[in-house]
């Protein structure tokens, strides 16, 4: 088991944000969290990856408790892109390379150069790799601060909406890129979106939290339509197209406000 969390409590300004999250994640695994704005999903991965510390609850990596790990030691288990980038002046093949600063003693080694050049291959960067990141689209932005949180050679890669602002290609190609990552490296994924149906497809389980609890822990084929209507307060219809569930928002009721959605 990569990551096993325990009855995670977490308070920010005597609100309860998370309320008793039990949660576990095994290699391979791609685990998207959902739920309304203010559910507690950024706040989850800030306490899975000890940003946040939890008032209640453990967290273990690779059956080591992150109370008693470092920061460097946290960073070599965990990986995280956050959902907000830095545009800086840096090169892209160095902006990858800060990635294994877990690992780099008095100098850069051979080592540490080999890996970089690796994942930059891998997500098919080399074209890029002397070019300053604020010069980057969104998406090749995006694949570089994967990059660098891979070549940490993390345990679990967290990340938050790694599809905020980006258009419908650069969406599937991150997505598809994560899916890819998930089954060739020793990884487990913990992600969050906003788009039910991208994470219906994406995904291998579907981790719904509403008020700070987890409402749903389940497959994409075993989402129903209540779970949803009770999750986001929307009634919708699932219909499959091509083996995927697609979820479809329905306009005939009428919400608490009186207003029609």
């Amino acid at each position: 088991m990569i990551l096993s969390v325990n009855g995670l409590k977490f308070t920010y300004r005597s609100r309860e944000v998370l309320k008793g999250i039990n949660l576990q994640a095994r290699c391979h695994e791609i685990i998207t969290i959902l739920g309304p704005n203010g559910a507690g999903k950024t706040t989850l991965l800030k306490c899975v990856n000890a940003m946040l510390r939890p008032q209640e609850g453990t967290v273990f990596i690779s059956g080591e408790d992150t109370v008693a790990m470092d920061k460097i030691e946290i960073a070599k288990k965990i990986g995280y892109v956050s959902q907000r980038g830095e545009a800086s002046r840096i090169t892209v093949f160095d902006a990858v390379l800060l990635g294994r600063y877990p690992y780099l003693g008095w100098k850069v080694s051979e080592q540490d150069l080999k890996i970089t050049n690796a994942i930059i291959d891998r997500l098919h960067l080399g074209p890029f790799s002397l070019r300053y990141i604020n010069e980057l689209s969104g998406g090749e932005l995006q694949k570089v601060r994967i990059a660098r949180a891979l070549v940490q050679d993390p345990a679990l890669l967290l990340l938050d909406e790694p599809t905020s602002n980006l258009d419908l290609k650069n969406q599937m190609e991150i997505l598809g890129l994560i899916k890819a990552i998930a089954n060739s490296h020793n990884v487990a994924v913990l992600m969050t979106l906003h788009d039910i149906n991208t994470a219906l497809r994406y995904s291998d389980r579907l981790l719904f939290i509403k008020d700070g609890l987890i409402a749903a822990d389940l497959k994409p084929p075993q989402v129903t339509e209540d779970i949803i209507r009770k999750v986001y307060d929307v009634p919708v219809r699932i219909q499959w197209y091509e083996d995927h569930p697609v979820v479809i928002p329905l306009e005939k009721e009428t919400n608490k406000y009186g207003t029609s959605f």
